[in-house]
């Protein structure tokens, strides 16, 4: 007989589904009158969120919401789509937070698929949802959120609802459920899909949980600060801080929309201590015009994600008193899962090779519990030599419980018990990831993989370059050549002949671009190049 397996059973006092949903209990419980979000003119403290929250959960419930129903947000970075992260789940429903740009035909594509009862929706966004809502073909709930804020030229009433009026239908005592299963999904995120009709990725309670405590670890939050929201709420859950912060009664400051000279305000005024942002973000903060700037009053902590970032942005934003760390993940993985982890030995090396080793992808967060460089034929695992490629496996509690109604995508990207990443990468000897390329965006050329992040590297060290993208071009002698596709800097001309003879210098003659274009680069709302609209151009 195994005594520690006799009478040490489960039960209600030892073991309780792990939610994020107890930690907004637990910061109105300690901290009722502290400051939890703040809008423009709008402040609320904990006990107002909570009440708020339980609020328009019970709404929900009195029109018929219940465990396992959608309840969709397509809203800006507003106290409103910050509340439904604990709102939605707490009626047992499951939040689907869609992005803001998308058409109307993908937004109407999300409501059918998700099965969505409700659409909570931003007045301004009305032209795309209006002609969303025709073409969907069933009748669900529509509740508007005006606000005041929003540019008033392009507001326009939606549905027959409104937020704060349908929030007070609801009863501040109503006695939301905890979920009664970890596994409980409690969102849903489609991905920005680049063929086809975009996936939905579920995540469940205990991932969203296990990502909150993971990343306040990883990047060393502390309790109290000022988090501003850049990223949108509505990209893998704004990476779940949503979620994290209330954990360490921090601040969120909402920011509707990325305005440089606006993020500079706030993080003075507030003292915003973390935020975070693709490179994309970082590239316009270093670039902005000195009128749009403010001098810190004290570091400034950032984590940027959502494409490999050029080893120059971390030297042009530590000039400016920022502190950058390169983190890695997907929307599969509840956002990143892997961190730049800094080790003091090199602190010696020189600036250059510093920020080099910033922009590696790094190593698995405390919340990952395998992140493999795996050559994806053989499933072994590829030499740690900084050079062989292979696709970057993860394996953990916060990979998604899989794709909404898809069974196959689902067995395909989980096979062999790895979730397949689809980005190639090398391994170097100290055990850190470097993404050479996603496996659509490697190019090959005379046999010879050429990876587009280093060609992408180098031309975004000219300072004439604000952004620089490289897709394959086809070629009659070699099948493919890198073709560069770039944004200037302002007031900084540069010719073509210039930008090719610049990356001769450091990189060998295959990988040199044999055309550039200057261009304004199309983006998505996350600031992700859509690599797919350069590849049509060429």
């Amino acid at each position: 007989m195994n005594h520690y397996e006799t009478n040490l059973d489960k039960n209600k006092a030892n073991y309780v589904p792990l939610t994020p949903l107890t930690f907004l209990k637990r910061a109105r419980e300690i901290y009722p009158n502290y400051e939890a979000i703040i809008y423009e003119d709008r402040k609320y403290t904990w006990n107002e969120v909570y009440k708020r929250a339980v609020k328009f959960a019970s709404a929900l419930s009195k029109i018929g919401i219940k465990k396992g129903d959608t309840v969709s947000f397509l809203a800006f970075n507003t106290p409103e789509i910050f509340e439904a992260h604990y709102s939605v789940p707490m009626a047992g429903a499951v939040l689907n937070t869609i992005n803001i740009r998308l058409d109307a035909n993908t937004i109407s594509y999300i409501l059918d698929h998700s099965d969505a009862k409700v659409l909570v929706v931003d007045r301004q966004l009305h032209g795309e949802v209006k002609k969303a809502l025709k073409t969907l073909g069933k009748k669900i709930t529509i509740i508007d959120i005006d606000d005041k804020n929003a540019d008033q030229s392009k507001l326009e009433k939606i549905g027959d609802l409104e937020y704060e009026s349908f929030l007070n239908t609801g009863d501040e005592n109503f006695d939301w459920q905890m979920p009664e299963d970890e596994w409980q999904a409690i969102s849903l995120s489609y991905t920005s899909g680049t063929t086809g009709n975009p996936k939905g990725v579920v995540y469940h309670h205990r991932g969203a949980y296990l990502m909150s405590t993971g990343s306040s670890v990883a990047w060393n939050m502390p309790n109290r600060l000022n988090f501003l929201t850049v990223v949108p709420m509505f990209h893998c859950n704004g990476w779940c801080y949503p979620w994290t912060v209330p954990m360490l009664n921090g601040r969120t400051i909402c920011l509707r929309n990325i305005d440089i000279k606006k993020i500079f305000e706030l993080i003075d005024k507030y003292d915003v201590t973390h935020f975070g942002g693709a490179p994309i973000v970082l590239n316009m903060i270093t670039g902005a015009p000195e009128s749009d700037k403010k001098k810190l009053k004290q570091k400034v902590y950032v984590l940027t994600a959502g494409a490999p970032p050029p080893s120059i942005i971390f030297k042009k934003m530590r000039a400016l008193g920022f502190e950058v760390m390169h983190v890695y993940g997907l929307t599969e993985t509840y956002g990143h899962v892997t961190q730049c982890a800094w080790n003091d030995e090199w602190n010696n090396f020189d600036e250059e090779k510093q920020n080099e080793i910033k922009a590696r992808q790094g190593v698995r967060y405390p919340n990952t519990e395998g992140v493999v460089v795996l050559d994806p034929e053989t499933m072994k695992e590829v030499p740690k030599d900084g050079k062989t490629i292979g696709e970057i496996m993860i394996r953990g509690n916060v990979v998604m419980k899989g794709y909404f109604k898809d069974k196959d995508a689902t067995d395909k990207a989980m096979k062999d018990g790895w979730f397949h990443s689809g980005d190639l990468a090398v391994m170097h000897p100290d055990g850190y990831v470097k993404i050479q390329d996603r496996s659509k965006d490697i190019i090959i050329s005379g046999g010879e993989n050429i990876s587009s992040i280093e060609i992408e590297n180098t031309l975004s060290k000219h300072p004439s370059v604000s952004i620089a993208a490289v897709v394959a071009k086809p070629d009659e002698k070699w099948g493919e050549v890198p073709c560069a596709f770039i944004e200037m800097v302002k007031d900084k001309p540069v010719s073509e002949k210039e930008l090719i003879d610049f990356c001769k210098e450091t990189l060998a003659g295959f990988k040199v671009p044999k055309k550039v274009v200057f261009c304004d680069l199309p983006k998505t709302s996350t600031g992700k190049i859509q690599k797919f609209e350069l590849r049509k151009q060429v």
